[in-house]
This record gives C-alpha cells, sequence and structure tokens, in this order.
C-alpha cells in the first residue's frame, strides 16, 4: 500500500516550465483516466514551454482539441473519441501496435516516456492510493519515466486490482481540481437497436462478455438483461455493466476463473458506474496483461468478445483502422479478444456494424486495412442478420456476408465476388 503523500501542491502552483525539457516525450492517462487538471495546465502553459510530444489514448475530453495543441507533436495508437478531430487534420501520428503490446513497449524500453501524468485515487485514505479507473500502459511508463506527477483526486473510485504499489515513484502530486471525467453511455438508433436484436441471438445463459468502445457494443450489452449467469472479463466496462449487475444478469459464476468479480483495464463511464465501482471486490481493475494475455483468454469459459468495425471484406477480414485512407479507429484490443475468444471453450468473436454509411456498404470486396485476419473471423453481424463464418470457403463467406449487407449494395458485391472467382481460375 502506497499511503496518500503529505506533501500534496495545489494547482496554481505547478509550473512546468522548471519541468519539461526540450524534446521530452510525455504520456497522460486516457479515457475516463485522463489527469484533466494536469493536461489542462500543461496545455494551458504550452506557450512557455520548449517543443515537447505527447502519447494519447482515446479521447473524450476537450483538452486536447486541435485549436489548443498548435506546436504539439500528438501521436496515439489510435484515433478514438475527441482525438479523431485531431486525425481528420493530420495532427496525430498514428503508432499500429495491439493497445496490449504498448505495455511491454514502455517496460522494456522500446517506448520511451521521460514525463508521466497519472490520476490517482486517495478516497479511501485506509487503503492508500489506488490507479482508479485504468491499468495499463502509463503505469509501465510511469516506472521508466525521468518524472511522474500525480493528480490525486479524492473523487475518484478507489478500485480492486488497482492498488498503487511502491515501485512507481512519485515525483510530485498536485491536488486534483475536479472530479474524473465522465462518459455517457451513447444514444441508440434504431440501427443499432436492430443489431444489437441480431447478436443477441449468439449469446447464451452463462456467457462471459468482453466488449469494446462505441453505441453497437453498448447496445448489444444493454440487450441481455434476459439472460442468467453471465460475466465478465473486458478491456472496459460501463454504465450498461451496472445495468445488468442491477438486474441480476451478470453474476461472474460460470466464467472459469475469478469467480464472482467482473475483471476490467479499465472503468468508461458516469459516477454511477464510479460509485458502484468504489471499494466494490466484486470489480476489479487489472493490468493490461491479465486483461488482455492470451493464456488467460483460452481460460475464461464460453468468452464472447463483442467488437465494432470500420468494414468487413468478403473474405472475412475486418478493417476497424482506417476509412479513405484516413484513420477512423485502432487495432485496440480487437485482435487479443477475438483470437481469446477462438481459443474459449465455447467462445464466440462477434463483430457488429451498419451494413452502410452515407451511402457507402460497408461490407466492402476487399478492406483497405486487416485489422483481423480473416482466418479468425467467426460471426460478422449487421442490422440485416447474422453470417456464421466459421468453417466457411471463401465463396460461402461472400455468400453470407452479401446477405447481410445493405440490399441496394448487394448485386454490386456479388458482381464483385464473381468477378473474383473468375480472376482466381485463370
Amino acid at each position: 500500500m502506497v499511503a496518500v503523500p503529505d506533501n500534496v501542491i495545489a494547482a496554481d502552483a505547478l509550473d512546468f516550465a522548471s519541468i519539461v525539457r526540450p524534446g521530452d516525450r510525455i504520456v497522460c492517462g486516457q479515457a475516463a483516466a485522463e489527469p484533466l487538471t494536469l493536461t489542462e495546465a500543461l496545455i494551458a502553459q504550452k506557450n512557455n514551454l520548449p517543443p515537447f510530444s505527447m502519447f494519447l489514448g482515446p479521447v473524450y475530453s476537450q483538452t486536447f482539441a486541435p485549436e489548443r495543441t498548435e506546436g504539439i507533436a500528438l501521436s496515439s495508437y489510435g484515433a478514438m473519441g475527441n482525438s479523431l478531430a485531431l486525425a481528420a487534420r493530420g495532427r496525430l501520428e498514428l503508432v499500429p501496435l495491439p493497445y496490449s503490446q504498448l505495455c511491454a513497449e514502455y517496460e522494456s524500453g522500446e517506448r520511451a516516456a521521460d514525463i508521466v501524468l497519472i490520476q490517482l485515487s486517495s478516497r479511501s485514505l485506509a487503503r492508500g492510493l489506488s490507479l482508479s479507473l485504468s491499468h495499463d500502459y502509463v503505469l509501465s511508463a510511469a516506472r521508466k519515466a525521468r518524472v511522474v506527477i500525480a493528480e490525486i483526486n479524492p473523487d475518484a473510485p478507489w478500485t480492486h486490482g488497482a492498488e498503487l504499489l511502491d515501485d512507481v515513484p512519485l515525483h510530485l502530486c498536485v491536488a486534483a481540481g475536479r472530479g474524473p471525467l465522465e462518459v455517457p453511455a451513447a444514444s441508440l438508433d434504431e440501427t443499432a437497436r436492430r443489431i444489437a436484436a441480431h447478436a443477441a441471438t449468439l449469446i447464451r445463459d452463462g456467457a462471459t462478455l468482453q466488449f469494446g468502445v462505441g453505441k453497437i457494443p453498448e447496445a448489444i450489452v444493454s440487450s441481455l438483461g434476459h439472460l442468467k449467469s453471465l460475466g465478465i472479463h473486458s478491456g472496459l466496462i460501463n454504465d450498461v455493466t451496472v445495468d445488468l449487475i442491477e438486474r441480476g444478469a451478470i453474476t461472474n459464476g460460470e466464467k472459469g476463473i475469478d469467480r464472482g468479480v467482473s475483471v476490467a483495464n479499465q472503468l468508461i463511464g458516469t459516477r454511477r458506474l464510479y460509485d458502484h465501482a468504489h471499494e466494490n471486490a466484486a470489480i476489479s481493475v487489472r493490468p493490461t496483461a491479465y486483461t488482455h494475455g492470451h493464456d488467460v483468454l483460452k481460460r475464461v469459459k464460453r468468452l464472447v468478445a463483442i467488437n465494432s468495425a470500420v468494414e468487413v471484406g468478403l473474405d472475412g477480414s475486418i478493417n476497424a483502422q482506417t476509412a479513405g485512407g484516413m484513420p477512423v479507429g485502432g487495432i485496440g484490443g480487437q485482435l487479443d479478444f477475438v483470437r481469446g475468444a477462438n481459443a474459449s471453450p465455447g467462445g464466440r468473436a462477434i463483430i457488429a456494424l451498419p451494413a452502410a454509411s452515407k451511402g457507402k456498404s460497408r461490407i466492402v470486396p476487399t478492406v483497405e486495412t486487416v485489422t483481423t485476419p480473416a482466418e479468425l473471423a467467426d460471426a460478422i453481424v449487421t442490422e440485416f442478420g447474422v453470417a456464421e463464418l466459421r468453417g466457411c470457403d471463401v465463396a460461402e463467406r461472400a455468400r453470407r456476408l452479401i446477405a447481410i449487407a445493405a440490399p441496394e449494395h448487394r448485386e454490386e458485391l456479388s458482381r464483385a465476388a464473381f468477378s473474383a472467382r473468375k480472376d482466381g481460375v485463370k
């Protein structure tokens, strides 16, 4: 246990000019774990600082809006949340790595961090400090950094599994000026509900759920309240998880590991989720090596991985990264969890997406970027149904995927599939 330090300074006493050196690489907490007091102070002081770069994860605040970050070199493992605006303006350098690989790279020193900004919970004085909302690569970066600045937040939940250990140096501690960032659930439309209804037919009592970010995975999970004995082993959990716990659908009784405990790497939600997770031994925020590790995932019974995509090719290849050559997502944890679900006893890997967007089919002849290879494809779901791909040859995969494409695009896709088969015979 690391006790809450006595030397916590006020935010207005934080002077980045005395800390940042030319060329420094700064890493900060991602998503709801962004240390908002620290990041706001850094951006406010940027014009008085030497050139530096920042590595970001998903961004749900307005801290890094393009007009606020001129002159800062920004990079990330994906264009997610509000960082899409940065990518659209060519301001975000993409690192095409699986999310789980980042920890190993920071731990080995292959990827370096000079300054780390991290949010810690001091809500439970008796238990010491907690990583609270995220147990990710930021911690790995902090172990190697020259300077670690911690935002001490008494409003962030103290979470089991994320207790801060004394191998992380805290060079400077700053009092949080506000509570943790809240990320409300996405509003659902009719397409998302129809996709969820189809996907729900693939999920049975006793399944263990993993789900990604976005309204479609949320819609699917929120539609499962009729099921029993569900479990959670996921990269994230959100407010939808609390709904299912309160309805008795999630018990974690049949997972095969971590009986009675919902396991996640991050919490991304609102005060409702954060209060539910605070000192709750039935929720554990675990390191990436555990939440995403293949040796762990293959031990989980009936793991159902629920993720989305930008497009799916007629051979089953999945693109979750780019559209029209522009970054609009990332590898994230999709590849880890699809592999894990395929290895799990009774597992399923569901990729769910709208059949079309802005007049263009999202079932395509060939994807522009392969995030998850065709050999791992299992079930693809759109609002028009389910394409079960396991065990199918390429021609049958194409037929099944065309059947769940938007009707106005099916003829064109059929022609493309026929042409590809004819060219293959030559």
